[in-house]
């Protein structure tokens, strides 16, 4: 069954270039990873979003996980409320909810020309 991890992140302010630049480099090789995306959800703080196989793939993928993040390490601040340097959750989807269609487009009325007959 499809699952997700979402980390969030605070970056030390002036460390939001590399930050993003490391996540531009990767191909984490995970097993079971589908694709990710780290969204910019305010001036220094960012969400990961990252879409699985199933749960256990990203049971397996966390030690990984943890070295890549060592890797960045240093660019992050302590979120507070004893959240540390990132603030991870994960799950199995419940609900998929489904892409809106693009509207149909609307049939283009042939132009018709009347052909001039020459005498």
């Amino acid at each position: 069954m499809t699952a997700f991890n979402i980390v969030r992140f605070r970056v030390k302010p002036g460390h939001q270039e590399q930050f993003i630049a490391q996540h531009r480099g990767m191909n984490p090789g995970f097993k079971g990873f589908r694709g990710g995306s780290l969204v910019k959800t305010g001036e220094n703080t960012f969400c990961f979003i990252g879409e699985w196989a199933s749960f256990q793939k990203i049971v397996d993928a966390r030690p990984l996980m943890i070295n890549i993040l060592d890797a960045f390490r240093e660019h992050l601040e302590d979120q507070g409320e004893e959240r540390g340097l990132t603030d991870p959750v994960s799950g199995e989807v419940v609900v998929k909810l489904p892409a809106t269609k693009p509207a149909a487009k609307k049939a283009r009325a042939k132009k018709t020309t009347k052909r001039q007959k020459r005498r």
